[in-house]
């Protein structure tokens, strides 16, 4: 089996034309980045929303909750009957149901729990409400907003194998085709693609949350300062 998946991944055959594995890795980063920003665009205004006026939380983290449950092949089944149609749209609503409660949530936490003392202190200074929310909420809330991203991404490309079952492209046409010729290299091939896909992808935003969020707020200021300093040479 082994032998058969590394026998597919390093043929030449198979990375050329429509058909081949950087042609079918677009696909699926296509699909997965359009369903999160779609995610991202509903989840992000509700979940800073209520951080900030910390009114409407008990209903929108519910309702994200049970979003949760939703099994997205069965939700997927659904649309597609009720739309009478497949293609992207179908796959799109079933992506983006997956990948709105993790952002909901992290957003909402990472607001809510800004420390009232730093927001009092920033409101002292005469800042307004939407100024404390764009220089002190938000960028103090930007590591767990961060983590809602990674996780929501890790959910979406993970699952965006479903597209194959109407008729899309994608890393998950491995999978159902070599499930239908019964040719399970390519069936594993399909997986480990997904797997390091998903597995680069996280990298990718744990590069951006140490680009983007403050040292202070994730402990690397502390970690110098508490470095013993050096002896001047020749004491």
């Amino acid at each position: 089996m082994l032998q058969g998946m590394l026998d597919f991944l390093t043929d030449p055959v198979n990375w050329s034309g429509t058909e081949g594995i950087d042609n079918r890795i677009l696909q699926h980063v296509w699909y997965t980045f359009l369903s999160l920003g779609l995610a991202a665009l509903v989840a992000f205004p509700v979940g800073v929303l209520i951080g900030h006026t910390r009114r409407g939380a008990f209903l929108a983290i519910n309702l994200g909750n049970a979003a949760r449950a939703l099994p997205t092949l069965g939700l997927l089944t659904l649309v597609v009957l009720l739309m009478g149609r497949i293609g992207l749209l179908p796959v799109l609503i079933a992506l983006v149901v997956l990948g709105i409660p993790p952002i909901l949530t992290a957003t909402y936490a990472g607001i809510a729990n800004v420390d009232p003392a730093t927001v009092d202190a920033a409101r002292g200074m005469g800042m307004t409400g939407g100024e404390i929310l764009r220089k002190v909420e938000l960028p103090i809330a930007l590591p767990l907003i961060i983590s809602g991203l990674r996780s929501a991404t890790l959910q979406i490309v993970s699952t965006a194998t479903i597209a194959a079952l109407v008729a899309l492209g994608g890393l998950g046409r491995y999978v159902v085709d070599g499930l239908s010729l019964r040719d399970f290299p390519q069936m594993l091939s399909g997986a480990v693609l997904v797997a390091l896909l998903a597995v680069g992808l996280d990298l990718l935003f744990a590069l951006l949350a140490r680009l983007t969020v403050s040292d202070g707020l994730t402990g690397r200021v502390s970690k110098a300062l508490s470095q013993p300093t050096p002896a001047p040479a020749g004491t």
